[in-house]
C-alpha cells in the first residue's frame, strides 16, 4: 500500500468524518498529506500532529472556507499544490423549495460544488505539469437520485457529477484522471448522533431506526463505512484504475440500483 510514496494529497473537509478517513487511508498508503477544515483550532493541527507521527508521512493543516473561491484558491497554492486533490467538503439542508432559505441554497451550492471548481482549477497546472494527477469528487447517492426536500443538495451533488465528467475529458491522455464517488448513508459522527433523536421521534429501538428509518433507501440495510470510501479512493489513485475516469462509482449498498 506504499503506492503513493511520494505523492502529496488535498483532502477538503478533512478533520472529521468522510474526509478524514480519506486522508488516512491516503497516508498509510504513503502519501503526505493537508487536511482542511473552516475552522483553525488547536486541535486541528493536533490532529495533523498526530496523524503524521502514526503514519510516518508528512501531515499538515490548512484552514480554509470552501464557501470562498479565493480561499479555495489559496488553499492549493499554500499546500505547494498537489497530486492527488480529494474534494470532499459538504454541508446539508433540509426544507420544502417554496420555504428553502436563499442563504442556505447559496452556501450549499458554493460548498458542496462551486468549490471543487476552484480547486480544481488551480491544482490541475501543477497535474499537467508533471504528466499525473488523481481528482476524486465525493458526491453522493444523491447525484444520481434526488430526494424531497433537499433541493440545494441534490442539485450540487449531480453537478459535481457533471463537473467529474467534464473534467475527465479535458484531462484525458495526459496521465489525469476525475472521478466522482456516490455514497449512500456512511456510518459518521455526524449521522450517528442523529440516532438517539430519530429513535425518540419515531419509538423505535436503535436497529429498527437504523434499518427502518435511515437506510430504508439502502437495499443492503448496512451503513458504508469512512474505511470503505477511503478504500476506493486508494483503488482510484492506483495504477489498476489508470483508464477509470469520468465515472460515478456508487458504494450506496444498492440503492440507485432500484
Amino acid at each position: 500500500m506504499m503506492e503513493l510514496k511520494g505523492r502529496r494529497a488535498i483532502v477538503t473537509g478533512s478533520n472529521s468524518g468522510i474526509g478524514l478517513g480519506v486522508a488516512e487511508a491516503l497516508a498509510a498508503a504513503g502519501a503526505a498529506v493537508v487536511l482542511n477544515s473552516f475552522t483553525d483550532r488547536a486541535e486541528d493541527h493536533v490532529l495533523a500532529a498526530s496523524l503524521a507521527k502514526k503514519y510516518k508521512v508528512a501531515v499538515t493543516y490548512i484552514a480554509a472556507d470552501m464557501s470562498s473561491g479565493a480561499e479555495c484558491r489559496a488553499l492549493i497554492g499554500k499546500a505547494g499544490g498537489c497530486d492527488i486533490l480529494v474534494n470532499n467538503a459538504g454541508i446539508q439542508f433540509v426544507s420544502p423549495i417554496e420555504d428553502f432559505p436563499v442563504e442556505k441554497w447559496d452556501q450549499i451550492i458554493a460548498i458542496n460544488l462551486t468549490s471543487a471548481f476552484h480547486t480544481t482549477a488551480a491544482a490541475l497546472p501543477g497535474m499537467r505539469k508533471t504528466g499525473w494527477g488523481r481528482i476524486v469528487n465525493i458526491a453522493s447517492a444523491h447525484g444520481l437520485r434526488a430526494s424531497p426536500f433537499k433541493s440545494a443538495y441534490v442539485s450540487a451533488k449531480h453537478g459535481i457529477v457533471g463537473l467529474s465528467k467534464t473534467v475527465a475529458l479535458e484531462t484525458a491522455g495526459q496521465g489525469i484522471t476525475c472521478n466522482a464517488i456516490c455514497p449512500g448513508y456512511v456510518l459518521t459522527p455526524l449521522v450517528e448522533s442523529q440516532i438517539p433523536e430519530q429513535m425518540k421521534v419515531h419509538k423505535m429501538d436503535r436497529e429498527t431506526v437504523i434499518r427502518e428509518v435511515l437506510l430504508d433507501r439502502q437495499p443492503s440495510k448496512q451503513f458504508a463505512t469512512v474505511e470503505q470510501i477511503g478504500g476506493t479512493v486508494l483503488y482510484l489513485c492506483s495504477s489498476a484504475a489508470d483508464q477509470v475516469t469520468g465515472t460515478a462509482l456508487s458504494v450506496d449498498g444498492g440503492w440507485t440500483a432500484m
